[in-house]
């Protein structure tokens, strides 16, 4: 098939290589415009899928915004079957979803009709989901409501963060995503999301990212897992932000009568109490200062500027 192909992130990336390596035509990459180098301000980035898409030779369009008479014209000319969205970034209007012959289909990173939007993996992380997976969708103007071909199912294990799901979720999602294919251009008809069980799934902020030391241990380390590695979650210590990676809930015997944040150096490492027990931690990231083992950053602590994330 001629497909069209708009996504921006690295999770893209693997769903462009299979294309290709199926023996799809993508005629068109249509990405978001290079960014300002976080550092070198007069230099700036490509998006991934740029990179891979130049090195295929593939024609690439980086709009501002995917929209206007110019851009769906330019759309039109590539005389597409296909259009197939990965992680784009931007809400598609009707009169580009309707350019396609076939239409767009979306690889979405969630077992909908759960987490519909931009952090479903965040999401999935943070509630101590047992599972999720991918779903190849039907694109339509609604958020993630279109009708389903195709799903891949994975656990999401004790240690997985945002981090080691995103990459997962990217192979598996290009898998899915030529399985699909066949059934979409063959004019199968997808079936309907449930209308029980959605939620969603809005991009997380610091403030999303933020601990709260007197919850539960176990949705503190969550949120430390899906907060891993960006925004990465965070807490404070007189005065000073600090962000937390890794965390294993202590044994049950291990109970702390102390107030929630407060610090605990114990042999197994360092320790926080939360509303029902101790959270050993992995590593920390002091505000300008590189990522170290949370142990070896605490036994640089002076007890009389406290012991207690805030």
């Amino acid at each position: 098939m001629r497909i069209i192909f708009f996504g921006t992130p690295q999770f893209a990336v693997p769903s462009l290589e299979a294309l290709l390596a199926a023996g799809h035509e993508v005629v068109a990459v249509v990405t978001q415009p290079d960014r300002p180098h976080p550092r070198h301000h007069t230099q700036t980035v490509p998006p991934p899928v740029k990179v891979t898409a130049t090195a295929a030779g593939i024609p690439v369009l980086q709009p501002d915004r995917p929209r206007g008479d110019d851009f769906y014209h330019q759309l039109r000319a590539l005389n597409a079957d296909l259009g197939v969205v990965v992680a784009y970034g931007h809400l598609l209007r009707p009169e580009l979803l309707a350019i396609p012959r076939l239409g767009l289909v979306n690889v979405h990173a969630s077992l909908l009709p759960r987490w519909r939007g931009a952090a479903p993996i965040h999401w999935a992380v943070l509630s101590g989901d047992a599972e999720t997976g991918v779903a190849i969708m039907r694109l339509e103007q609604g958020l993630d409501t279109g009708a389903v071909w195709h799903v891949r199912r994975t656990p999401i294990l004790p240690n997985d963060t945002t981090g080691t799901l995103f990459t997962r979720l990217a192979l598996l999602g290009a898998e899915a995503l030529v399985e699909a294919l066949p059934r979409v251009a063959a004019g199968e008809a997808p079936i309907p999301q449930a209308e029980v069980g959605v939620s969603h799934a809005p991009k997380v902020d610091r403030t999303a990212a933020r601990i709260e030391w007197n919850a539960p241990a176990e949705a503190v380390a969550n949120q430390i897992r899906a907060m891993d590695p960006t925004p990465g979650a965070w807490t404070t210590l007189a005065g000073q932000s600090i962000k937390l990676f890794g965390s294993q809930v202590a044994p049950s015997q291990a109970l702390s009568s102390s107030p929630p944040g407060t610090l605990h150096l114990l042999p197994e490492g360092l320790a926080v109490s939360c509303a029902d027990g101790l959270l050993v931690l992995a590593d920390v990231q002091p505000a300008g200062k590189p990522r170290m083992a949370a142990r070896t950053w605490a036994n640089g602590l002076d007890p009389a500027q406290g012991m207690r994330f805030e």
